[in-house]
Protein backbone atom coordinates (compact mmCIF):
# COMPACT_ATOMS: atom_id res chain seq x y z
CA UNK A 1 0.00 0.00 0.00
CA UNK A 2 1.02 3.20 -0.50
CA UNK A 3 1.26 7.23 1.15
CA UNK A 4 -0.77 9.82 -0.89
CA UNK A 5 2.80 11.54 -1.92
CA UNK A 6 2.77 12.36 -5.29
CA UNK A 7 6.05 11.47 -7.09
CA UNK A 8 6.98 9.14 -4.15
CA UNK A 9 7.77 4.81 -4.72
CA UNK A 10 7.87 2.49 -2.62
CA UNK A 11 11.49 1.26 -1.82
CA UNK A 12 13.02 -1.84 -0.75
CA UNK A 13 16.22 -1.16 1.68
CA UNK A 14 19.03 -3.87 2.96
CA UNK A 15 17.77 -7.50 3.46
CA UNK A 16 16.19 -8.26 6.85
CA UNK A 17 16.04 -11.41 8.44
CA UNK A 18 12.66 -12.17 6.87
CA UNK A 19 13.58 -10.24 3.64
CA UNK A 20 13.58 -7.10 2.12
CA UNK A 21 11.03 -4.25 4.46
CA UNK A 22 9.78 -1.72 2.36
CA UNK A 23 9.35 1.89 3.22
CA UNK A 24 8.24 5.11 1.39
CA UNK A 25 11.08 7.51 0.09
CA UNK A 26 11.21 10.24 -2.59
CA UNK A 27 13.21 10.18 -5.15
CA UNK A 28 16.65 11.88 -3.31
CA UNK A 29 15.95 9.61 -0.67
CA UNK A 30 14.57 11.52 1.94
CA UNK A 31 11.91 9.58 3.85
CA UNK A 32 8.03 11.31 3.96
CA UNK A 33 5.56 11.72 6.00
CA UNK A 34 1.81 10.62 5.49
CA UNK A 35 -0.84 12.59 6.09
CA UNK A 36 -2.39 12.44 9.11
CA UNK A 37 -5.23 9.96 10.17
CA UNK A 38 -8.59 11.49 9.81
CA UNK A 39 -11.62 10.83 11.43
CA UNK A 40 -13.97 8.59 8.41
CA UNK A 41 -17.03 6.78 8.91
CA UNK A 42 -18.58 3.30 7.64
CA UNK A 43 -20.51 5.44 5.17
CA UNK A 44 -17.65 5.24 2.97
CA UNK A 45 -17.55 1.24 2.87
CA UNK A 46 -19.03 0.38 -0.49
CA UNK A 47 -22.09 -1.30 0.41
CA UNK A 48 -21.60 -5.00 -0.76
CA UNK A 49 -23.26 -6.92 1.27
CA UNK A 50 -20.87 -9.87 1.69
CA UNK A 51 -18.28 -8.18 4.54
CA UNK A 52 -18.39 -8.84 8.17
CA UNK A 53 -17.74 -5.66 10.56
CA UNK A 54 -15.72 -7.16 13.17
CA UNK A 55 -15.46 -5.24 17.00
CA UNK A 56 -11.76 -4.20 17.93
CA UNK A 57 -12.34 -6.22 21.35
CA UNK A 58 -12.74 -9.88 19.11
CA UNK A 59 -10.11 -9.27 17.18
CA UNK A 60 -8.03 -8.19 20.09
CA UNK A 61 -8.94 -11.46 21.62
CA UNK A 62 -8.67 -13.67 19.09
CA UNK A 63 -5.27 -12.99 18.38
CA UNK A 64 -4.30 -13.03 22.28
CA UNK A 65 -4.08 -9.36 22.07
CA UNK A 66 -1.92 -8.73 19.16
CA UNK A 67 1.12 -11.26 20.63
CA UNK A 68 4.04 -11.04 18.88
CA UNK A 69 4.25 -14.69 18.21
CA UNK A 70 1.09 -14.14 16.50
CA UNK A 71 2.83 -12.41 13.93
CA UNK A 72 2.62 -13.87 10.18
CA UNK A 73 4.33 -11.18 8.56
CA UNK A 74 4.46 -6.77 8.58
CA UNK A 75 4.72 -4.44 5.56
CA UNK A 76 4.19 -1.00 5.09
CA UNK A 77 0.44 -0.31 6.54
CA UNK A 78 1.36 -2.87 9.81
CA UNK A 79 1.30 -6.40 11.11
CA UNK A 80 -0.68 -9.14 9.72
CA UNK A 81 -1.76 -11.76 12.92
CA UNK A 82 -3.00 -15.10 13.44
CA UNK A 83 -6.77 -15.41 14.90
CA UNK A 84 -9.59 -17.84 15.67
CA UNK A 85 -13.05 -16.81 15.33
CA UNK A 86 -15.90 -19.10 15.44
CA UNK A 87 -17.29 -19.84 12.10
CA UNK A 88 -21.17 -19.51 12.58
CA UNK A 89 -21.21 -16.25 15.00
CA UNK A 90 -17.63 -14.51 14.29
CA UNK A 91 -16.91 -14.03 17.42
CA UNK A 92 -13.26 -14.69 19.16
CA UNK A 93 -12.17 -18.48 19.34
CA UNK A 94 -10.00 -20.06 21.52
CA UNK A 95 -6.84 -20.39 19.93
CA UNK A 96 -6.63 -23.78 18.09
CA UNK A 97 -10.19 -24.26 17.23
CA UNK A 98 -12.44 -22.59 15.31
CA UNK A 99 -11.98 -20.99 11.61
CA UNK A 100 -8.22 -18.84 11.42
CA UNK A 101 -8.07 -16.09 9.87
CA UNK A 102 -5.32 -13.08 9.12
CA UNK A 103 -5.93 -9.89 10.97
CA UNK A 104 -3.90 -6.99 9.21
CA UNK A 105 -3.89 -4.11 11.77
CA UNK A 106 -2.80 -0.37 11.00
CA UNK A 107 -0.13 0.90 12.11
CA UNK A 108 -0.60 4.40 13.60
CA UNK A 109 2.60 5.52 13.55
CA UNK A 110 3.57 4.10 9.84
CA UNK A 111 3.30 6.01 6.47
CA UNK A 112 0.00 4.35 4.94
CA UNK A 113 -3.53 5.33 6.26
CA UNK A 114 -6.81 4.93 5.69
CA UNK A 115 -6.95 5.81 1.92
CA UNK A 116 -5.17 2.22 1.32
CA UNK A 117 -7.49 0.91 3.97
CA UNK A 118 -10.44 1.57 2.41
CA UNK A 119 -9.70 0.88 -1.01
CA UNK A 120 -8.91 -2.55 0.02
CA UNK A 121 -12.19 -2.89 1.29
CA UNK A 122 -13.92 -1.61 -1.38
CA UNK A 123 -11.72 -3.66 -4.20
CA UNK A 124 -12.00 -7.00 -2.79
CA UNK A 125 -15.02 -6.50 -1.37
CA UNK A 126 -16.54 -6.48 -4.69
CA UNK A 127 -14.02 -8.53 -6.28
CA UNK A 128 -14.16 -12.14 -6.14
CA UNK A 129 -12.36 -14.86 -7.76
CA UNK A 130 -10.59 -18.20 -6.84
CA UNK A 131 -7.22 -16.69 -7.53
CA UNK A 132 -7.21 -13.76 -4.99
CA UNK A 133 -7.47 -13.62 -1.43
CA UNK A 134 -10.71 -13.28 0.24
CA UNK A 135 -11.51 -10.51 2.46
CA UNK A 136 -13.86 -11.82 5.17
CA UNK A 137 -14.19 -8.22 6.99
CA UNK A 138 -13.33 -5.27 8.69
CA UNK A 139 -13.08 -3.37 11.71
CA UNK A 140 -13.71 0.60 11.69
CA UNK A 141 -13.69 1.82 15.67
CA UNK A 142 -12.46 5.02 16.84
CA UNK A 143 -9.21 4.73 15.62
CA UNK A 144 -8.84 1.56 15.10
CA UNK A 145 -8.52 0.05 11.25
CA UNK A 146 -7.96 -3.19 10.89
CA UNK A 147 -8.53 -6.04 7.51
CA UNK A 148 -9.69 -9.80 8.28
CA UNK A 149 -8.41 -12.32 5.49
CA UNK A 150 -8.70 -15.72 4.61
CA UNK A 151 -5.79 -17.27 6.85
CA UNK A 152 -3.12 -18.68 3.68
CA UNK A 153 -0.98 -21.77 5.52
CA UNK A 154 1.49 -21.83 2.74
CA UNK A 155 2.59 -18.32 3.55
CA UNK A 156 3.86 -15.81 0.79
CA UNK A 157 5.78 -16.93 -2.69
CA UNK A 158 8.24 -14.37 -0.85
CA UNK A 159 9.26 -16.54 1.79
CA UNK A 160 9.38 -19.83 -0.33
CA UNK A 161 11.39 -18.37 -2.96
CA UNK A 162 14.21 -16.41 -0.52
CA UNK A 163 14.13 -17.77 2.81
CA UNK A 164 16.72 -19.99 4.03
CA UNK A 165 15.33 -21.61 7.02
CA UNK A 166 14.70 -25.41 7.27
CA UNK A 167 10.54 -24.86 7.29
CA UNK A 168 10.24 -23.03 3.89
CA UNK A 169 11.79 -25.48 1.61
CA UNK A 170 12.24 -24.60 -1.75
CA UNK A 171 9.42 -24.71 -4.34
CA UNK A 172 10.26 -27.83 -6.70
CA UNK A 173 9.71 -26.75 -10.52
CA UNK A 174 6.29 -28.05 -10.88
CA UNK A 175 4.97 -25.70 -7.69
CA UNK A 176 6.47 -22.66 -9.34
CA UNK A 177 4.66 -22.88 -12.45
CA UNK A 178 1.75 -23.79 -10.32
CA UNK A 179 2.13 -20.66 -8.38
CA UNK A 180 2.93 -18.46 -11.83
CA UNK A 181 -0.05 -19.69 -13.62
CA UNK A 182 -2.23 -18.80 -10.56
CA UNK A 183 -1.15 -15.43 -10.43
CA UNK A 184 -1.61 -15.10 -13.81
CA UNK A 185 -4.90 -15.98 -13.55
CA UNK A 186 -5.27 -13.12 -10.82
CA UNK A 187 -4.10 -10.59 -12.82
CA UNK A 188 -5.96 -11.68 -15.68
CA UNK A 189 -9.12 -11.35 -13.96
CA UNK A 190 -8.53 -7.96 -12.37
CA UNK A 191 -7.72 -7.06 -16.34
CA UNK A 192 -10.74 -8.58 -17.76
CA UNK A 193 -13.86 -6.60 -18.14
CA UNK A 194 -15.90 -7.62 -15.31
CA UNK A 195 -13.23 -5.94 -13.11
CA UNK A 196 -11.01 -3.45 -15.21
CA UNK A 197 -8.97 -2.90 -12.32
CA UNK A 198 -4.67 -2.65 -12.45
CA UNK A 199 -3.31 -4.02 -9.31
CA UNK A 200 0.45 -2.01 -9.60
CA UNK A 201 2.13 -3.82 -7.03
CA UNK A 202 2.49 -7.27 -8.39
CA UNK A 203 5.40 -8.66 -6.19
CA UNK A 204 6.59 -12.29 -4.59
CA UNK A 205 5.47 -10.65 -1.33
CA UNK A 206 1.92 -10.11 -1.94
CA UNK A 207 1.49 -13.70 -3.76
CA UNK A 208 0.14 -15.90 -1.02
CA UNK A 209 -0.07 -19.74 -1.04
CA UNK A 210 -2.93 -21.79 0.69
CA UNK A 211 -2.15 -25.53 1.73
CA UNK A 212 -2.52 -26.85 -1.66
CA UNK A 213 0.24 -23.79 -2.87
CA UNK A 214 -2.45 -22.51 -4.77
CA UNK A 215 -1.63 -18.63 -5.84
CA UNK A 216 -3.97 -15.41 -4.17
CA UNK A 217 -3.51 -12.16 -4.65
CA UNK A 218 -3.21 -9.91 -2.00
CA UNK A 219 -2.39 -6.19 -0.68
CA UNK A 220 -5.04 -3.94 -2.83
CA UNK A 221 -4.06 -0.79 -1.29
CA UNK A 222 -2.40 0.50 -4.61
CA UNK A 223 -5.07 -0.39 -7.39
CA UNK A 224 -6.86 2.01 -9.22
CA UNK A 225 -9.66 1.25 -11.67
CA UNK A 226 -8.56 1.14 -15.46
CA UNK A 227 -8.66 4.28 -17.96
CA UNK A 228 -12.04 5.94 -18.69
CA UNK A 229 -13.28 7.75 -21.98
CA UNK A 230 -11.55 5.83 -24.48
CA UNK A 231 -7.93 6.95 -22.57
CA UNK A 232 -4.86 5.15 -23.34
CA UNK A 233 -3.73 5.19 -19.55
CA UNK A 234 -4.00 6.77 -16.58
CA UNK A 235 -2.07 9.66 -15.00
CA UNK A 236 -1.32 8.59 -11.38
CA UNK A 237 1.60 9.01 -8.15
CA UNK A 238 4.48 6.74 -9.22
CA UNK A 239 3.40 4.34 -6.28
CA UNK A 240 4.70 0.47 -6.21
CA UNK A 241 8.17 -1.05 -5.67
CA UNK A 242 11.03 -0.37 -6.64
CA UNK A 243 12.30 -3.22 -9.34
CA UNK A 244 8.62 -4.01 -10.05
CA UNK A 245 6.98 -0.96 -11.79
CA UNK A 246 7.76 -0.80 -15.39
CA UNK A 247 9.92 1.61 -16.61
CA UNK A 248 7.78 3.86 -18.56
CA UNK A 249 5.35 4.22 -15.51
CA UNK A 250 8.03 5.30 -13.37
CA UNK A 251 8.92 8.13 -16.32
CA UNK A 252 5.45 9.61 -16.85
CA UNK A 253 3.17 8.29 -14.24
CA UNK A 254 0.93 6.81 -17.03
CA UNK A 255 -0.25 3.49 -15.63
CA UNK A 256 -2.02 0.47 -18.20
CA UNK A 257 -2.61 -2.95 -17.72
CA UNK A 258 1.33 -3.42 -19.78
CA UNK A 259 2.30 -2.13 -16.24
CA UNK A 260 1.42 -5.19 -14.31
CA UNK A 261 2.89 -7.60 -17.11
CA UNK A 262 6.20 -5.97 -16.39
CA UNK A 263 5.63 -6.88 -12.94
CA UNK A 264 4.47 -10.19 -13.67
CA UNK A 265 7.59 -10.72 -15.61
CA UNK A 266 9.61 -9.54 -12.95
CA UNK A 267 8.45 -12.02 -10.84
CA UNK A 268 8.37 -14.73 -13.11
CA UNK A 269 11.96 -14.28 -13.12
CA UNK A 270 12.58 -14.73 -9.69
CA UNK A 271 10.82 -18.03 -9.70
CA UNK A 272 12.95 -19.18 -12.29
CA UNK A 273 16.05 -18.11 -10.30
CA UNK A 274 16.06 -17.86 -7.06
CA UNK A 275 16.96 -14.58 -6.71
CA UNK A 276 15.25 -11.35 -5.77
CA UNK A 277 14.81 -8.32 -8.35
CA UNK A 278 17.48 -6.25 -6.32
CA UNK A 279 19.88 -7.45 -3.89
CA UNK A 280 22.47 -5.70 -2.37
CA UNK A 281 24.14 -8.85 -0.61
CA UNK A 282 25.37 -9.79 -4.18
CA UNK A 283 28.60 -9.20 -6.29
CA UNK A 284 28.35 -5.82 -7.98
CA UNK A 285 27.15 -6.89 -11.88
CA UNK A 286 24.86 -9.10 -9.98
CA UNK A 287 22.52 -7.06 -8.10
CA UNK A 288 20.12 -6.28 -10.24
CA UNK A 289 18.24 -9.40 -11.32
CA UNK A 290 16.74 -7.92 -14.72
CA UNK A 291 21.02 -6.58 -15.61
CA UNK A 292 22.08 -9.55 -14.53
CA UNK A 293 19.86 -12.60 -16.26
CA UNK A 294 19.70 -10.42 -19.61
CA UNK A 295 22.45 -11.58 -21.68
CA UNK A 296 21.47 -15.20 -20.42
CA UNK A 297 17.67 -14.82 -21.34
CA UNK A 298 18.61 -13.38 -25.32
CA UNK A 299 20.34 -17.00 -25.70
CA UNK A 300 18.87 -20.44 -25.70
CA UNK A 301 22.78 -22.34 -24.55
CA UNK A 302 23.44 -19.98 -21.78
CA UNK A 303 20.03 -19.44 -20.62
CA UNK A 304 19.60 -23.05 -18.06
CA UNK A 305 22.65 -20.97 -16.70
CA UNK A 306 20.42 -18.36 -14.73
CA UNK A 307 17.82 -21.61 -13.57
CA UNK A 308 17.84 -21.70 -9.95
CA UNK A 309 20.48 -24.23 -9.07
CA UNK A 310 18.19 -25.77 -6.50
CA UNK A 311 15.84 -27.17 -8.75
CA UNK A 312 18.07 -28.45 -10.97
CA UNK A 313 17.15 -31.91 -12.90
CA UNK A 314 13.34 -31.06 -12.35
CA UNK A 315 12.41 -29.18 -15.68
CA UNK A 316 13.63 -30.52 -19.23
CA UNK A 317 15.32 -27.59 -21.30
CA UNK A 318 13.25 -27.02 -23.34
CA UNK A 319 10.67 -25.96 -20.72
CA UNK A 320 12.74 -23.59 -19.01
CA UNK A 321 13.58 -22.05 -22.19
CA UNK A 322 9.50 -21.06 -22.90
CA UNK A 323 9.22 -20.12 -19.29
CA UNK A 324 12.38 -18.01 -19.72
CA UNK A 325 11.03 -16.19 -23.08
CA UNK A 326 7.47 -15.89 -21.52
CA UNK A 327 9.55 -13.38 -18.98
CA UNK A 328 11.59 -12.03 -21.38
CA UNK A 329 7.96 -10.83 -23.37
CA UNK A 330 6.94 -9.70 -20.51
CA UNK A 331 9.61 -7.48 -19.33
CA UNK A 332 10.13 -5.78 -22.91
CA UNK A 333 10.63 -2.47 -22.34
CA UNK A 334 8.43 -1.62 -24.86
CA UNK A 335 4.91 -1.91 -23.74
CA UNK A 336 3.41 -2.71 -26.77
CA UNK A 337 5.52 -5.49 -27.19
CA UNK A 338 4.71 -7.17 -24.22
CA UNK A 339 1.44 -10.12 -24.19
CA UNK A 340 -1.53 -9.53 -22.29
CA UNK A 341 -2.41 -11.61 -19.22
CA UNK A 342 -4.71 -13.71 -21.14
CA UNK A 343 -1.76 -14.63 -23.41
CA UNK A 344 0.30 -15.12 -20.29
CA UNK A 345 -1.74 -17.53 -18.94
CA UNK A 346 -2.36 -19.48 -22.55
CA UNK A 347 1.14 -19.50 -22.40
CA UNK A 348 1.68 -21.17 -19.03
CA UNK A 349 -1.09 -23.14 -19.59
CA UNK A 350 0.55 -24.76 -22.36
CA UNK A 351 3.75 -25.03 -20.62
CA UNK A 352 2.01 -27.16 -17.99
CA UNK A 353 0.83 -29.67 -21.43
CA UNK A 354 3.81 -30.57 -23.85
CA UNK A 355 1.78 -31.42 -26.31
CA UNK A 356 0.43 -28.09 -27.20
CA UNK A 357 3.65 -25.82 -27.11
CA UNK A 358 5.16 -23.94 -29.84
CA UNK A 359 8.65 -25.61 -30.75
CA UNK A 360 11.84 -23.76 -29.40
CA UNK A 361 12.89 -22.30 -33.08
CA UNK A 362 9.58 -20.39 -33.35
CA UNK A 363 9.79 -19.33 -29.65
CA UNK A 364 13.57 -18.40 -30.09
CA UNK A 365 12.55 -15.80 -33.11
CA UNK A 366 10.66 -13.89 -30.56
CA UNK A 367 13.36 -12.77 -27.96
CA UNK A 368 13.62 -9.26 -27.65
CA UNK A 369 13.65 -6.94 -24.95
CA UNK A 370 11.38 -3.85 -26.11
CA UNK A 371 14.31 -3.22 -29.64
CA UNK A 372 12.72 -5.67 -31.73
CA UNK A 373 11.30 -5.11 -35.23
CA UNK A 374 7.70 -6.55 -34.71
CA UNK A 375 6.39 -3.43 -35.35
CA UNK A 376 3.26 -5.38 -36.97
CA UNK A 377 2.31 -6.64 -33.90
CA UNK A 378 -1.22 -5.92 -32.46
CA UNK A 379 -1.15 -4.54 -29.26
CA UNK A 380 -4.53 -5.19 -27.39
CA UNK A 381 -6.25 -2.35 -26.24
CA UNK A 382 -7.00 -2.27 -22.64
CA UNK A 383 -10.52 -2.64 -22.14
CA UNK A 384 -12.90 0.58 -20.73
CA UNK A 385 -14.39 0.61 -17.31
CA UNK A 386 -17.84 2.10 -16.84
CA UNK A 387 -18.11 5.21 -14.89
Amino acid sequence: MGSCCSARIRAHHSPQRDGQSSRHVSFDGRETSSAPLTPRNVGEILDTGSLKSFGYNDLRICTRNFRPDSVLGEGGFGSVFKGWIDEHTFKAAKAGTGTVIAVKRLNQEGLQGHKEWLTEINYLGQLHHPNLVKLIGYCLEDEHRLLVYEFMPRGSLENHLFRRASYFQPLDWNLRMKVALGAAKGLAFLHSPEAKVIYRDFKASNILLDSNYNAKLSDFGLAKDGPLDGRSHVSTRIMGTYGYAAPEYMATGHLTAKSDVYSFGVVLLEILTGRRVLDTNRPQGEQNLIEWARPYLASKRRVLRIIDARIQGQYTPSGALRAAILAVKCIAIEPKYRPTMVEVVKALEQLQDTGVVQTEEEAQRHIHFGNAQNSTRKTSSYPRPSA
